[in-house]
This record gives structure tokens, C-alpha cells and sequence, in this order.
């Protein structure tokens, strides 16, 4: 049974869209997508940023920033108006080959970065708790696991609120970090960048982070969840939205991508002002970055930055193990979501507890912490574009969307994300293979 043919109330679906408490229980859903977006992978990925090529990678933020809100506010539209996830939708509407094409690379992406950030995280406890790495592995994942089998969507959404907030923790390690503003100013009015293959791979990394697919995933799952909350629980219930829910929704992924935009530039200055300019530019573990911020900037940045790294990655894990959960419940027709309990969705949970084992036994392998944080970076930058082209296409569907698909500011930016993830892929092939 899917989840549309769960009973509910009729009319819900005008109550949701016209309370103003639904509408303010729904703003911030933005900012939960934005500090996942910054989650122990794009913590690495940014700090080896910063390390690798000090204050000059700046340039690329105000470049990402519109293309984070147009990818987040499309799959939130698409989960609006459809009523269904992402996935449902594209078993909804494309071939069943391409489905499953799709899902196994977001799958694999996803787990990577699972077990990437619950090495992060653990590397990052390590410095606070003296116990062994592994111990800490396993204890991540615990908590993690249990929140997400025994705790509500309601209840999720709201820690993950709160979560959001050690985020501002890279911030005042920013500015205890003592950055030179003259180079700041700088590195973003004249963009610089190496065409080789170092540039352009961390260059895809943090595109990869910045539009991670599971943010898709999570974004339009999100959409559900809160008409479920609100008591659409069929699906002829949740489709359609209205345009004032619709100018709300973007206002707050504005406020989301922005936060995430943020900490992105936090985190590149305060690892550019100390290990890029200390000469520090390999890191090797998570570990070794909070560390490295010792002698510059003190213990107070590094246990600062520690915290960031623990508190978004206990907000991140579930995001990537649940969104994994969606893409495959849905691709196969199979009742999903957190409001479900767990006699009701077993399916759903064991492939949480899949995705969560899997990546766990990442971490007794000897992988690298920071080394498999990049390279999710990586599988994410190519896992995306294809993703992002079938959210482009659906949202501009008639078919699909009625009167509400995109108009022509939001294809302009949706086509051009998707073509500058296209290339920026495609570089990177060519840089290998040259």
C-alpha cells in the first residue's frame, strides 16, 4: 500500500494552505535544508578548500548561492503541487530504467556520505571524549538510528531546528581566526582558478556539497510530511498549493541557502587565515582541522569549529539515511515517511537500518575520514546533474504542475543550473582522461 491510500479528512487541504499556523510551522523548512547542506562533507570539503588554495575559491559563493536556492525551491514546488517526493514523482512520470539508474547513484552517494559524516563526527568527538574512534562510530549512529525509528516528524523537524544553530558556531571561528579583509575582498571581485586536475576536482566537490541530491530528496519529502502533519494524508489531498504558500516557501529557502552560503564562507576564511597561511595545506582527518586552528586562532575557534562539526552532522546523517529511505520506498510503490509507525512502514525503516549499517562498516574499513568526505563531494557532483535536469523538466511540465509550473526567471535559473553541473562534470572527466 502506498502512502496516498492512507485514510484522512476531507478539505485538509484548504486548512494547510490558509491557517496561518501551518504556514509559520512550515517556514523554516529552508533553514534545516541549508545546515544539511553544510554537513560534515561540506565541512571537509570547504576546509580542504581553504587549506589547498587559501582565500582564492571565494569568488564561487555568490555563484553557488542562486543556483542552491533555485535547486531547493524547485523539489519544495515539486512536493507542493504533486503531493508526492521526489522519487514518486519520476516513477510517476518517466521510464521504470531511468528510475532505477537514478536511484543507485543517489543511493550510493548518500550512503557514502552517511558513513563520511559519522566518521567526521566521531573524528570530531575524539577531540572532546577520550574514547576509541570506533566506539564513537557506533554511539553516532545509535542516537542517529533511534531518533529516526522512534521519534516523530514533528519531533525531528523541531531538533533539527535546533541543531541548525551550532552552524554559527563556524562563524565566530571566522572571526577568531583574524582574516585578512583586503584578501577577502579581493579573491571574490577577481575570480581565479586553475584549470587542472586539483582545481577542478575540488571545484566539483563543492558544487557536489553545496547541490547535494539527497537536499532534493529531503526538500520535497519535507513538502509531504507537513500536509501529512496537517492531516492530507490521501494524495488527491495534497496536490496543489497556492501561490502565497508558494512566495513563503521561496522566501524562506532564500533564508536557508543564504545561512548555508554563510558558513561556507566561514569555514573557507578561518582554514585560509590559519592552515593555508601556516602552510598546513594537506588535511587528513577531520580531527586534524580543528586542531590546526589552535595556534592562529586559539582553542576557542578549534573547540567552536569542533562543535559545528558534531552538531550539523548529527542534523545531516538522518537527512541522507531517511532521503535514501524515501528514493527507494518510493521508486517501488512502498508506503514511506517519518509519521508512520514502525509496524506501518517496516520497509521504510529497515532501509534506514540498511543505508545506516553500511555506512557505519565504512569506518571499520581504514577509509580516511576527510578523504571519503571529499570524495562523497565528488559522487554527489556527478549524481546530481541528471537529477537536477528530470526536477527542471517536471516542474516546467504543464502536465505536471497545471498553472503553477515555472515561469520564465525560474527556467532561466533552473536550465542554467543544471547546464554549469553538466559542465563542471564533464570537466573533470576530460581533466582525468587529458
Amino acid at each position: 500500500m502506498s502512502m496516498s491510500e492512507q485514510k484522512s479528512e476531507p478539505g485538509s487541504h484548504e486548512r494547510f494552505d490558509s491557517k496561518p499556523r501551518d504556514l509559520l510551522r512550515s517556514f523554516g523548512l529552508g533553514i534545516i535544508t541549508g545546515a544539511a547542506d553544510d554537513d560534515c562533507s561540506a565541512v571537509g570539503t570547504y576546509s580542504q578548500a581553504g587549506a589547498s588554495f587559501g582565500y582564492t575559491l571565494l569568488w564561487t559563493v555568490p555563484y553557488l548561492l542562486p543556483m542552491m536556492v533555485t535547486v531547493v525551491y524547485l523539489s519544495s514546488k515539486l512536493g507542493q503541487v504533486t503531493g508526492e517526493g521526489l522519487f514518486s514523482a519520476i516513477r510517476s512520470n518517466y521510464s521504470r530504467r531511468l528510475l532505477y539508474i537514478v536511484l543507485i547513484g543517489v543511493v550510493v552517494g548518500n550512503t557514502i556520505e552517511a558513513g563520511a559524516d559519522i566518521g567526521g563526527i566521531a573524528a570530531g568527538l575524539q577531540l572532546l571524549i577520550p574514547l576509541p574512534q570506533k566506539l564513537l562510530v557506533v554511539a553516532v549512529a545509535a542516537v542517529s538510528f533511534a531518533l529516526q525509528i522512534w521519534g516523530s516528524y514533528r519531533l525531528i523537524s523541531n531538533v533539527f531546528r535546533v541543531l541548525a544553530l551550532s552552524l554559527l558556531a563556524y562563524v565566530l571561528s571566522m572571526f577568531m581566526a583574524h582574516p585578512d579583509l583586503h584578501q577577502i575582498i579581493l579573491a571574490v571581485v577577481r575570480p581565479r582558478l586553475k584549470l587542472d586536475r586539483e582545481g577542478l576536482s575540488i571545484l566539483v566537490a563543492m558544487i557536489g556539497t553545496a547541490l547535494s541530491a539527497y537536499l532534493f530528496t529531503w526538500q520535497s519529502n519535507e513538502e509531504v510530511e507537513e500536509k501529512i502533519a496537517a492531516g492530507q494524508v490521501r494524495l488527491h489531498e495534497r496536490r496543489g498549493t497556492t501561490e502565497r504558500r508558494l512566495h513563503k516557501t521561496l522566501l524562506d529557502v532564500v533564508l536557508g541557502m543564504f545561512f548555508s552560503a554563510l558558513v561556507m564562507y566561514a569555514i573557507i576564511i578561518a582554514t585560509a587565515a590559519t592552515l593555508f597561511a601556516s602552510g598546513k595545506h594537506n588535511i587528513q582527518t577531520a580531527a586534524d582541522a580543528a586542531k590546526a586552528l589552535v595556534p592562529a586562532a586559539g582553542h576557542a575557534a578549534s573547540l567552536l569549529f569542533t562543535l559545528g562539526i558534531v552538531g550539523v552532522g548529527f542534523l545531516a546523517i538522518p537527512v541522507m539515511t531517511t532521503g535514501a529511505a524515501y528514493d527507494v520506498c518510493q521508486s517501488f510503490d512502498v508506503r514511506n515517511g517519518l509519521n508512520l509507525k514502525l509496524r506501518d512502514g517496516k520497509v521504510f525503516y529497515s532501509t534506514i537500518a540498511g543505508v545506516m549499517a553500511a555506512a557505519v562498516a565504512m569506518n571499520f574499513f581504514g577509509v580516511n575520514p576527510m578523504r571519503a568526505l571529499v570524495f562523497a563531494g565528488i559522487v554527489q557532483g556527478f549524481s546530481t546533474p541528471p537529477l537536477m535536469l528530470l526536477i527542471v523538466l517536471m516542474t516546467g511540465s504543464r502536465r505536471i504542475m497545471g498553472d503553477k509550473r515555472n515561469r520564465f526567471a525560474a527556467s532561466l535559473f533552473g536550465w542554467s543550473t543544471t547546464v554549469v553541473i553538466f559542465a563542471v562534470s564533464l570537466a573533470l572527466v576530460y581533466a582525468w582522461i587529458a
